[in-house]
């Protein structure tokens, strides 16, 4: 069956294309300029909040306790959580990288269908400051801090509110033109991220017994962590390639010619 560039999608697709490039490009030139770095460093760490964010909203969603997440000024980041059984071990283990991938194309798909950015703006900074307070802050105050450290407590509530707080500056005073630009810009950090973290996960546990999700999925089923690692790759295709499709073609019939830009 034959797909082609949807003809209202194209300035949204060259929009996409952009931001892709320009991800791409500061992330080529930190290696050889450090410096640079700390342009794409809030949303390295937006992205680890998205997936961190996914291990805790599955825990919840499958009955399982959450102790604290929290997130590292490297860019890493963990959730301490007691699964409440084997397929919620499972869940949400699986939740982070997955988890990042679904918000990528979920703005994509919000995008493609002419939605207001400021909209996903403000919905993304709203997750991240529930992350912070409550799973950065309230969860493990509660439990007395037994499984943070004071660093990383402290850097997850002032990494959580000034990105909550930009995030919404944004959306609030930016012209359409820059608020879909960041919502372009933040789909494909999202979706850069989870590439970048499968491969890497891959080569530790292909090479190494470190501490990961996919240990975890190893220890919970006996199959070795680099096959649950491949499934996590498969599925990321599968929803990106969907998400693709979804944001820039159609089956080869007229559609709506307002513009994906309207705010």
């Amino acid at each position: 069956m034959r797909y082609r560039v949807a003809r209202e999608a194209e300035p949204a697709l060259t929009l996409l294309i952009v931001a892709t490039i320009v991800s791409i490009g500061l992330w080529v030139i930190s290696w050889y300029i450090p410096l640079v770095g700390y342009l794409t460093y809030p949303l390295r760490i937006f992205a680890t909040f998205i997936h961190e964010g996914g291990h805790a909203l599955a825990s919840v969603l499958t009955g399982s306790s959450v102790s604290s997440l929290s997130v590292s000024a490297d860019g890493s980041g963990e959730v301490y959580s007691m699964p409440a059984g084997l397929f919620s071990g499972l869940l949400i283990s699986s939740a982070g990288y997955l988890g990042t991938t679904a918000y990528g194309v979920g703005l994509l798909a919000w995008m493609r269908y002419g939605r207001s950015s400021r909209i996903a703006l403000m919905v993304s900074a709203g997750f991240v400051a529930v992350m912070t307070v409550v799973f950065g802050f309230i969860l493990p105050f509660f439990n007395f801090f037994t499984t943070s450290t004071v660093g990383g407590f402290f850097f997850t509530i002032f990494s959580g509110v000034v990105l909550a707080v930009g995030l919404a500056a944004i959306a609030k005073f930016a012209p359409a033109k820059w608020a879909n630009f960041a919502v372009a810009f933040l789909a494909v950090q999202c979706l850069l991220s989870a590439a970048v973290d499968l491969i890497t996960v891959f080569v530790i546990s292909s090479t190494t017994s470190m501490h990961s999700d996919a240990a975890n999925m190893a220890a919970a089923t006996g199959i070795p962590g680099i096959v649950w690692v491949l499934v996590w790759m498969v599925v990321s295709i599968v929803m990106i390639s969907i998400g693709l499709r979804v944001y820039a073609v159609n089956k080869n019939k007229a559609t709506s010619t307002d513009s994906v830009f309207e705010d």
